[in-house]
């Protein structure tokens, strides 16, 4: 056998060079595959709260640092609330999916409410959690060496999410790691999008694996659903002899593509636009034909009484029924990803037909199909003008709420932002029982302008903010939240974090002084009971917390409470001048008018 020898000759220490050079080496392990998968698949960001059964990931982001191995960047997330819905602010601005990674039980917990609301939101996200480990004598690596590990060994970690996750899954064994991951974002990124969910207990993520190279060609979403040729026909029949056609949506606006062949849409057709609920910017507000927003109000919406055709597309919620809904005689069409709600026990609209398919596709389809009919002109006239005369009305009617009056109110104050926010502007609105008027009052017309968690657990807005700065760091990034909100975004984390990654964002707080809407909520069911009456309903946020204060001190932030009308504009131009300039937060703690 012949042996390599260096310069010297020496061959004992050519052995002792090479033996050193292997031990730099890095261990190929399930988790380095891991890493490597979540670069191959594109993402940009693991939003990470490591833990006792991480010691695999952590040597193998240490191992790409040493070696120069291209990696997802890590963010630090103190909270895992705040680091879902930082991946949720992410996705939503983008499309992408970012990874998510906490540790066993307790911190798939502790993403609280995050999970519910990208499961509603339709928002993909990966989420990855170590698990308990499997040994306890010491026979593999990643055995059990810590008390916690017996502690935090549960029956049915999966189960705990299961009931919101597009997909979960075990990590069993090492060689099929990047198949199992590249599975996981196949199915967040195909509709219905959503979070999904892996798990893998420490000897599995410390095991040698196999090089696997994935042809990612083979795990690409499932492609657009489209309308079948009758159901084009049929709507396009019934949309061009219609009376007054409505189109009613809240979350069509995902995809801003899809806005403009809605107002391609309505623009053929004379057809009004109904949001109910909205989560993005679904349609242009300062287009004569849109009809405004609905969401809790306690009467009949007029332009769903006026509608003689209603097209439903991406919607959950297009009317309380209890409360206001299409007139008896009018036909109800329903085009969505996922028509019959599978993940909601009770739902159901009286459509006379339904289709599962992409709002972009179908409103391709049908915007052809009406390329072909005959319009009647005068009909298409007649139906804008009505329309055109209820958008005006409207418009008047915002108008005068804006006027400045003895104390600060959601209408003045957000019509003061309008004024201040251009093309470069991304609005996360939390704002909640302040939803309507900053739709109503900021009036975007701008697809992907503004969007909302899409769910109803609060807290949302911190982290998502931070998200949204990461995916468009040219924008100015400004954050709605009412009080209460604010106080469930963890702010000490979310401004941390925020001057650690270099994402600023004004956040404006509409101050009411304590929990709104569940006094709402009550009073609409008990409308002259005993809580109309009481001075107390153990909702009141008094004494009021320093919500700025929180962000200066965590963050660095530019903190300032405003409680006079004659200081709303210099202080929101002095916040988006501490964030685009200083490149620093900014709170706004605004209190007003209750």
């Amino acid at each position: 056998m012949l042996f390599p020898v260096n310069k010297s000759g020496n061959m004992a220490e050519t052995a002792e060079n090479s033996a050193r050079e292997a031990s730099r080496t890095p261990h190929y392990t399930t988790s380095s595959a891991f890493l490597e998968v979540l670069q191959e698949l594109g993402v940009e960001y693991i939003f990470a709260n490591f833990g006792s059964d991480h010691p695999a990931i952590v040597e193998g982001l240490a191992a790409a640092r040493a070696t120069g191995q291209p990696l997802p960047q890590v963010i630090t997330c103190p909270n895992e609330m705040v680091g879902m819905s930082a991946a949720h602010g992410f996705a939503a601005a983008t499309g992408r999916p970012q990874a998510v990674l906490v540790h066993v039980e307790c911190g798939t917990q502790a993403l609280a409410g995050a999970v519910h609301n990208a499961a509603k939101g339709r928002i993909p996200i990966f989420i990855f959690a170590g698990s308990s480990p499997l040994t306890q004598e010491g026979e593999l690596v990643g055995s059990r060496n810590e008390f916690i590990q017996w502690i935090q060994d549960v029956h049915d970690q999966r189960g705990i999410v299961r009931g919101y996750m597009r997909y979960d899954n075990e990590i069993r064994v090492s060689a099929n790691v990047k198949q199992l991951v590249a599975r996981s974002f196949q199915i967040a990124r195909s509709d219905p999008k959503g979070p999904v969910y892996l798990v893998g207990a420490r000897e599995v993520m410390e095991a040698s694996a196999p090089a696997v190279k994935l042809n990612l060609d083979h795990w690409q979403p499932t492609s657009p659903l489209a309308l079948s040729p009758d159901g084009v026909a049929d709507m396009a029949k019934a949309l061009a002899r219609a009376r007054a056609p409505l189109i009613v949506t809240s979350y069509l606006g995902r995809n801003p593509a899809a806005v403009t062949e809605l107002v391609a849409l309505c623009d053929k057709l004379g057809a009004g636009v109904l949001e109910s609920v909205p989560n993005y910017v679904n349609f242009p507000h300062d287009n004569r034909l849109y009809q405004g927003n609905q969401w809790n109000e306690p009467h009949q919406n007029a332009a769903l009484a006026e509608a003689d055709v209603v097209l439903v597309i991406d919607s959950d919620i297009p009317w309380i029924p209890s409360v206001s809904a299409p007139n008896s005689s009018a036909l109800v069409y329903h085009i969505d990803i996922d028509p019959l709600k599978m993940q909601m026990p009770l739902w159901y609209i009286s459509a006379i037909d339904r289709f599962a398919a992409d709002a972009f596709t179908a409103l391709q389809q049908l915007n052809r199909a009406l390329d072909t009919h005959t319009l009647d002109n005068s009909l298409v006239a007649t139906r804008r003008k009505g329309w055109e005369k209820l958008h005006i009305r409207r418009r008047t009617e915002l108008a005068k709420k804006e006027l400045p009056g003895e104390g600060i109110t959601p209408e003045y104050l957000t019509a003061m932002l309008r004024h201040r926010i251009g093309a470069d502007t991304m609005v996360v609105n939390e704002g909640v029982s302040n939803y309507q008027t900053i739709f109503n009052h900021l009036a975007i017309s701008r697809p992907g302008a503004m969007f909302t968690s899409g769910g109803g657990s609060l807290g949302w807005n911190g982290g998502a903010a931070i998200g949204a700065k990461l995916a468009c760091p040219d924008k100015t990034v400004i954050a709605l939240t009412g009080d209460g909100s604010f106080m469930f975004s963890v702010p000490s984390t979310v401004h941390w974090m925020a001057r650690r990654y270099n994402t600023p964002f004004l956040t404006i707080v509409y101050n009411n002084g304590g929990w709104k809407s569940p006094k709402l909520s009550t009073l609409a069911v008990h409308k002259d009971g005993y809580a109309s009456k009481s001075a107390n309903l153990d909702m009141s946020f008094h004494p009021q917390p320093d919500f700025a204060g929180i962000a200066a001190a965590a963050g660095g932030a530019y903190a300032r409470v405003v409680d006079r009308v004659e200081d709303v504009e210099d202080a929101i131009d002095s916040g988006l001048k501490a964030v685009q300039v200083e490149g620093r937060c900014a709170v706004l703690d605004v209190r007003l008018k209750i």
